[in-house]
């Protein structure tokens, strides 16, 4: 019993370093995002392929997340907050685009 405690404890740090990185990804995206707002020549087709790719590969990566049930309730928050997030950047990035 007390190594698949230790088990859980070890997947839920790597769980939630893995979290966090996704985090920064998307907060580096929306950024980037917002600032091809301020300039609307920098939509160029290379540009916006390129944010796309990004943005379709996060999308995968983060609704691919499956929920063990170990999970807390906060960190089940969490990848829901992603999803949103990254919706929520799909709608953006749609509107800079036109």
């Amino acid at each position: 019993m007390q190594r698949q405690v230790e088990m859980e404890e070890i997947m839920l740090l790597a769980h939630r370093e893995f979290m966090a990185n996704l985090d920064k990804s998307l907060s580096l995206l929306a950024q980037d995002i917002a600032e091809a707002g301020e300039m609307a020549r920098i939509c160029t087709d290379e540009w916006c392929l390129a944010t796309e790719n990004v943005l379709d590969e996060l999308a995968k990566v983060i609704f691919a997340i499956s929920e063990p049930r170990w999970l807390s309730k906060e960190d089940s928050k969490k990848i829901s907050d992603l999803r949103h997030r990254v919706h929520d950047l799909y709608a953006r990035y749609k509107a800079v685009k036109k």
